[in-house]
């Protein structure tokens, strides 16, 4: 046989990396981690349990989205806070879907000193196909078993004239391959000299490249990179989102699954994406934080301001931030719109803000006179 899939590769799968070169990434990589991990010291308990509530949402949303899924969020939202034991004002109805998500990462992130078994994967892909009887569109799928005889391939483009992107392991000695996945992930636990998040982009490749599944094998590959994530935390609770990271260089992703699919045995160039994707999703855990943060420490200092319910509402939209949190300030008819005051209550209410030092003046006026929070400082 032709060698043009890695695992056609005679030493299959004996992965090997260029050690130095990833070095620096990766000691970058180490420090963001410990800052994160560090700044959660500081959040309270409600506010940890928020925060977690949030990441693994992103977490499960994102991961289908990245395979072209849209979820309802809050039937989801509402399976995890119920595992967590919080309240939320959204009473959306579950559904077996996102019971069966929540499910699979709670599991991943929580049991990270259960060991990885089979029956632990199988359990896990009956989790992602609840509805699979009911379900015209996974009737073919075969649920929590391996994947079938039939050649599994990712492909695009015509069909009469298809693009092979990818092409998987025979299914002859699956069971084997997976086994030997399965064993080398509970051995590498205790690898001394295999930093842990390495060895989360080994096996993130190594599993996807497998394929085990009819479908569903890039979401368990991306619970599994949660698993060993968490692992090397050395903790349950985690703030960050892997999977959101992915899904904004969704094609970059698949590129370089395919072009390392289709290589050597040294994954570098793998690993260095895996690293940099992973570094971004730290940064913007710390970014959410110390949102989250500043949004406490805020109204510990005006927790005894006599403010309005518009002005909370509108306060707490700027404090959230995002995409309808004002980041380049508000204007008064901005503030009367969502205040959904007159144009004379908004400019009063502006000036009470500006009074109380919950907001301050940003460069520029006139007409265009923006306001942004005045964080308390110390």
């Amino acid at each position: 046989m032709a060698t043009y899939w890695i695992w056609q590769q005679p030493d299959w799968p004996a992965f090997r990396w260029q050690a130095e070169a990833l070095a620096p990434l990766l000691r970058e990589c180490v420090q963001v981690q410990g800052q994160l991990l560090g700044m959660t010291g500081a959040v309270t308990a409600s506010l940890s349990a928020q925060n977690e509530l949030d990441a693994l949402l992103q977490n499960i949303v994102t991961s289908s989205a990245i395979e072209g899924e849209q979820l309802n969020v809050g039937s989801v939202r509402s399976s995890l806070a119920r595992r967590l034991g919080l309240e939320q004002a959204d009473d959306s109805p579950v559904s077996q879907r996102s019971e069966g998500l929540a499910n699979l990462l709670l599991d991943a992130t929580r049991h990270v000193d259960q060991p990885l078994t089979l029956e632990r994967l199988l359990e896990w892909h009956a989790w992602l196909f609840p509805d699979a009887e009911r379900d015209l569109a996974h009737r073919q799928i075969r649920v929590g078993t391996l994947r079938g005889d039939e050649p599994m391939q990712v492909v695009s483009g015509r069909l009469d004239r298809p693009t092979v992107h990818f092409q998987a392991p025979p299914r002859q000695g699956l069971e084997q391959q997976l086994q030997a996945f399965i064993n080398w992930f509970e051995a590498s636990r205790d690898q001394a000299d295999l930093d842990p998040l390495l060895r989360a982009g080994i096996a993130h490749f190594w599993f996807v490249t497998l394929h085990p599944f009819d479908d569903g094998n890039g979401r368990l590959t991306r619970t599994l990179t949660d698993l060993a994530l968490a692992q090397g935390e050395a903790q349950a609770i985690r703030f960050h989102a892997m999977s959101a990271s992915i899904l904004e260089d969704r094609s970059g992703y698949y590129r370089i699954l395919e072009t390392s699919q289709k290589a050597t045995l040294d994954i570098t160039p793998w690993l260095d994406w895996f690293l940099q994707t992973l570094r971004r999703s730290f940064q913007q855990a710390i970014t959410r934080i110390e949102k989250v943060l500043g949004k406490a420490r805020f109204w510990q200092v005006h927790r005894a301001s006599a403010l309005s319910s518009e002005q909370i509402k509108v306060l707490n939209r700027m404090l959230d931030g995002g995409e309808k949190g004002f980041e380049g300030g508000i204007s008064a008819a901005q503030y009367q719109a969502v205040a959904k005051v007159s144009k004379a209550t908004a400019t009063r209410h502006l000036a009470e803000l500006l009074e109380k030092g919950c907001l301050e003046r940003m460069p520029g006026g006139g007409r265009s006179t923006r306001y942004r929070i005045s964080y308390p400082t110390g």
